[in-house]
């Protein structure tokens, strides 16, 4: 990454009816979580490769044109496999452009694609996307592309849209499909609304049925939910493999599915509401659409509380299952402690007097940070240091090398699930204040904590 993106705070995202126009237009979507050499090319003149890597499932599906052997007059040998065809790259410039699949048998599968624009790739932070939509223009084919960075808007709304995995890596998707899979989703539901509007009972029905739990219930059926998948009794970071993994997989997977299907139930049932009102009437058509726009500023409020409710939700639910990780596993800690600088760091281990104790040991004391996504904010926890050894723990993908190197020289060290340590997607392989959490287990919590049981702090 060439550029630190904490400049970029400011800067607009890209709107988010770009895209699903976008999606309204292709018949088929390749999408690609981007690896670090389908970015670093377009800015780093030393690497080899040229344009992003085409995984050859995909390239054979039927969505790329096929490729034909190049016919070569210079004698070599090696065989060259090809395609052009047209792309457009709204975001980036206007007019097409004759870009080209290329597959070279020297290295076996391996194609990519070229002729593409490098300022659609040059700003990206890490784990970002690459859209291309088959469209239909006339009696020609044309593809259509967006590059997604992953810290935006846009990028949680298409993983919402395809219901991507947080291990997502590529994929090819039908959007009229994926709707139709979203309304069969909730259609069951919908006809228990409907009963209920009809019977006078809708505000009951609410209470009853489409009441957000609070984000300690969810977390906390996130976590039943991993233990009995894997046959555990708890989720102490000392009894798995990848404890890390763990937290990502019942933050961003478990849990973000659980939610979801409650935030579904909350806001159609609040949307009929504020359309049909609470008492069941006869009601024309035309009513419905007076109502519908006469209500239009209750409806994007609706709107904005649920995106709003989606990141606060992120935040408080990754600092639930660390608190229970360490209570699993018998850490002993404080939460939420006010320092002298009147911050309130997430967890302090063992405890802020053992710290400050000076006595034999209390160096060994840390405070741990949990952030579910870092962008700017880890120089918030920053302040929270004091002299102090501070470790911060996400499971953010897409931390630019720049900025770990930036934590570093603060002393902060970052803590993050065993897949991502040396991921192709994500810049956090080759910086020293890097460790997974297995890591953080092993080589800092395990040597302390009889020390740390022996002061008598608990949580």
């Amino acid at each position: 990454m060439k550029n630190n993106p904490e400049l970029d705070i400011e800067k607009p995202s890209e709107d988010a009816d770009v895209l699903l126009q976008f999606l309204d237009r292709a018949s088929q979507v390749f999408v690609k979580k981007l690896e670090n050499n389908d970015r670093d090319w377009s800015y780093d003149q030393t690497k080899h490769q040229n344009g992003v890597y085409i995984p050859h499932a995909q390239r054979d599906s039927g969505f790329f044109p096929t490729l034909t052997l190049k016919e070569r007059e210079d004698g070599k040998t090696n065989e060259i496999w090809e395609a052009y065809f047209l792309t457009y790259w709204p975001q980036f410039e206007k007019g097409y452009r004759k870009s080209r699949l290329v597959n070279y048998r020297s290295k076996s599968e391996e194609t990519h694609l070229t002729r593409i624009p490098k300022s659609a790739f040059s700003e990206l932070l890490p784990a970002s996307f690459l859209l291309i939509g088959c469209i239909q223009l006339a009696d020609e084919t044309v593809f259509e592309c967006l590059t997604l960075d992953s810290a935006s808007e846009e990028t949680a709304l298409l993983s919402d849209i395809f219901n991507l995995d947080p291990d997502f890596k590529v994929g090819i998707f039908r959007p009229e499909e994926k709707k139709s899979e979203e309304t069969a989703r909730i259609m069951d539901f919908a006809e228990e609304v409907i009963s209920a509007w009809e019977d006078g009972a809708i505000a009951r029905f609410a209470a009853e049925n489409s009441v957000m739990p609070t984000s300690y219930e969810i977390a906390f059926r996130a976590r039943q939910v991993f233990m009995k998948r894997h046959g555990l009794v708890n989720i102490s970071p000392f009894s798995m493999d990848s404890p890390g993994d763990a937290l990502r997989e019942i933050s961003r997977k478990i849990e973000w599915g659980i939610f979801r299907e409650f935030q579904r139930r909350e806001r159609s049932v609040e949307l009929i509401r504020i359309v049909m009102g609470d008492e069941p009437i006869k009601i024309r058509t035309s009513d419905i659409i007076r109502k519908l726009i006469d209500e239009l500023p209750a409806i994007d409020a609706l709107m904005l509380s649920a995106s709003q409710q989606r990141k606060s939700r992120a935040g408080y639910s990754y600092e639930h299952h660390i608190e229970a990780m360490l209570g699993d596993g018998k850490v002993p800690f404080e939460k939420q402690v006010i320092l002298a600088s009147k911050k309130r760091p997430d967890f302090i281990l063992p405890s802020l007097e053992f710290i400050d104790s000076k006595k034999e040991g209390s160096e060994t004391g840390l405070i741990l940070s949990a952030k579910t996504t870092l962008r700017e904010r880890w120089k918030q926890v920053e302040r929270e240091m004091e002299g102090r050894r501070l470790f911060l723990t996400t499971v953010d993908e897409n931390i630019a090398s720049n900025t770990i190197e930036d934590m570093a020289s603060f002393g902060v060290h970052l803590v993050i699930p065993e897949s991502l340590r040396k991921s192709k997607e994500t810049e956090y392989e080759g910086h020293e204040n890097v460790l997974s959490f297995r890591e953080f287990c092993d080589e800092t919590l395990t040597p302390n904590l009889k020390t740390w049981i022996k002061t008598g702090s608990s949580h």
